[in-house]
């Protein structure tokens, strides 16, 4: 039994420790409500936005862009009404840590 239970520990500390490895790959995400992702994508000069639908029981749209070395994230239910010139990526998913 005690064995059972390092391994388990064992398990969950590697998991935890793959996370942490992602985070420090994909840098600080910064996750913001649409209406302060409007904000900044309005900042950049002809900013990339990459675009997913994600959810399993009800769907909704994910938005990741970067902006001065940080990454930019939000999620709703309606599409984000975002002005004109931008680049649009538009991706199977999006995938980001918790």
């Amino acid at each position: 039994m005690a064995y059972a239970g390092g391994v388990a520990a064992s398990g969950a500390a590697a998991a935890a420790h793959a996370i942490a490895n992602a985070i420090k790959a994909s840098g600080a995400i910064v996750k913001v409500e649409p209406e302060e992702f409007i904000k900044v994508v309005s900042l950049g000069d002809k900013p990339l936005i990459v675009h997913a639908m994600g959810g399993m029981l009800s769907k909704h749209h994910r938005y990741i862009t970067g902006y001065k070395g940080l990454v930019f994230f939000t999620k709703t239910d309606q599409p984000l009404d975002i002005m004109t010139g931008f680049q649009l990526v538009e991706a199977r998913s999006i995938s980001i840590p918790d």
